[in-house]
């Protein structure tokens, strides 16, 4: 699948590590795992591959978040993402990493 990115900082800790936007600091084994998991995301066929991997946890979200899928990164973290196809092309646009809050513990 291609990957693009929402957000400058989501590509930034992808392919630098690191982001220079300071409000979007996170700890190295973080970022590590974030890199994973874009780089599981980029070499899945489709989104169905990605159910065979039970430490992602991939979910599809409902209510408000319909339309947006998710992966866990850690049991902290997920990364959020939506999935479009253009022709024979998937696209997923990485959107987010969030902290999980104590609802989803």
């Amino acid at each position: 699948m291609e990957i693009k990115f929402d957000k400058e900082y989501l590509s930034e800790m992808y392919y630098n590590g690191q982001s220079s936007d300071k409000k979007h600091r996170f700890q190295p084994q973080v970022v590590r795992k974030y890199q994973r998991c874009i780089d599981l995301l980029e070499g899945a066929t489709n989104i169905e591959t990605l159910y065979q991997y039970n430490a992602l946890n991939c979910k599809v979200l409902k209510g408000d978040k319909a339309g947006i899928s998710s992966i866990r990164v850690n049991d902290q973290y997920r990364i959020e993402f939506t999935v479009t196809k253009v022709e024979t092309k998937t696209i997923v646009t990485v959107c987010n990493i969030l902290e999980l809050s104590n609802h989803y513990k």
